[in-house]
């Protein structure tokens, strides 16, 4: 699936939560991800742009 109707495991969701509000971000991204939450690489790769996405709403939105 891609787009709007893609749904992400809640793992995924969790990641993205605990990476949108690491300041500074922790580096590298996506092995530290996947080391914390027992992702794979692609679930790592959408967290990491889920929470992009999720520190653009907060930005947008409060």
């Amino acid at each position: 699936m891609t787009g709007a109707d893609h749904q992400h495991s809640e793992t995924v969701i969790q990641a993205a939560q605990w990476l949108a509000e690491q300041n500074p971000t922790p580096t590298p991204i996506i092995p530290n991800l996947r080391e914390r939450f027992g992702l794979s690489a692609l679930e790592a790769c959408e967290a990491a742009a889920l929470s992009n996405k999720y520190k653009v709403w907060r930005r947008a939105y409060g």
